[in-house]
């Protein structure tokens, strides 16, 4: 009896063990692969959303591109490696980050705003809230400020510890890009053809620098000509001359988050080339129409893809960190 009790109480205790790993495994398993959810800091950071729009607005209402230039780090961030915070990274002497990539010199911005964003929410809870999702609500914050749709943004991304530029080289597309070469990167990353000409609204607010769009306005046909004459008047056709000089991408309304963008592309008024062949007699024009005619069908699946564009490989659960300084990894 004795053997026999020592048997199973060894066996009662080799199955507590086995439970035990197991709930380990999974607590792991949990941890690595957790999910983003639109209440992921409800209970830890209960201010954070109101925190990151008085900020913004803030911001936009000293200058209003600077909404368009917010959502556009969201787009460069998600577009390298995933939403994860990697565009925030200055280099350093041992580091090589992706702002001096050929998408970003001297066009991204909006970093200064990143950072009072960031010391702003660090002050009602700091070391919880991931500069990856700072960016997330900050892109959703800025459309709707300028009156574009509102979206719960889905959060728990955490910050990398590192960056790529050659993957920032590589994986933005250029204002050169034809329509096969968009489809291709938005499909690879998990994006259609629709969530490309949706998340192209986007060009609905901001500016482009003349070394975008100077090729198209001297050289292409597909183009309205009294549009092409108002934009040479600012961007001289010598290369090296007027380079940094800016034209709005919607010359409707530059400042407002509208469909206008689609209108402009039907009126062969798109600034950039990669704009102008979304309509251009290929697949995607009656989508451009679609959106041109109906705001709110523009609204629904631009929100749509900007939540999708979001959920491009975040890092979740124990993997990366939560910078406690957007501009380099604790």
């Amino acid at each position: 009896m004795y053997m026999l009790g020592n048997t199973k109480m060894g066996s009662a205790s080799s199955f507590s063990k086995f439970c035990l790993t197991l709930l380990l495994l999974v607590v792991v398993l949990g941890s690595t692969n957790a999910q983003l959810s639109t209440n992921f800091y409800s209970k830890s950071c209960p201010k954070l959303l109101s925190t990151v729009k008085s900020t913004v607005t803030s911001a936009i209402n000293k200058e209003a591109r600077m909404g368009a230039s917010l959502l556009r780090l969201f787009f460069h961030d998600c577009f390298v490696n995933g939403c994860d915070g990697s565009v925030l990274l200055d280099d350093t002497s041992s580091f090589t980050g992706e702002k001096n990539a050929i998408p970003n010199r001297n066009s991204a911005r909006g970093f200064d705003v990143v950072d009072n964003i960031k010391s702003a929410v660090e002050n009602v809870c700091p070391g919880v809230v991931s500069c990856a999702d700072i960016l997330a609500i900050t892109a959703r914050d800025s459309v709707e400020i300028l009156g574009g749709p509102k979206w719960a943004v889905k959060l728990g991304r955490r910050d990398a510890r590192s960056a790529s530029q050659s993957a920032a080289n590589n994986g933005i597309p250029a204002p050169t890009s034809n329509l096969n070469q968009l489809t291709s990167r938005f499909n690879a990353l998990g994006l259609s053809t629709r969530d490309l000409v949706a998340l192209s609204g986007a060009h609905t607010i901001g500016q482009a620098r003349c070394t975008s769009f100077r090729a198209r306005i001297y050289n292409e046909s597909n183009i309205d000509a009294s549009f092409a004459q108002t934009r040479q008047r600012n961007c001289p056709r010598t290369t090296g001359s007027g380079d940094n000089n800016l034209a709005p991408l919607d010359i409707q309304t530059p400042t407002s988050f509208d469909n206008n963008y689609f209108k402009n592309l039907v009126s062969r008024r798109g600034l950039l080339h990669s704009d102008q062949q979304l309509f251009n007699g290929g697949s995607t024009d009656s989508i451009v129409r679609g959106y041109g005619n109906s705001p709110s069908s523009f609204n629904s699946d631009f929100v749509s893809a900007m939540i999708k564009m979001g959920d491009i490989s975040p890092l979740t659960g124990s993997r990366g960190e939560i910078r406690k300084n957007c501009r380099r990894v604790n």
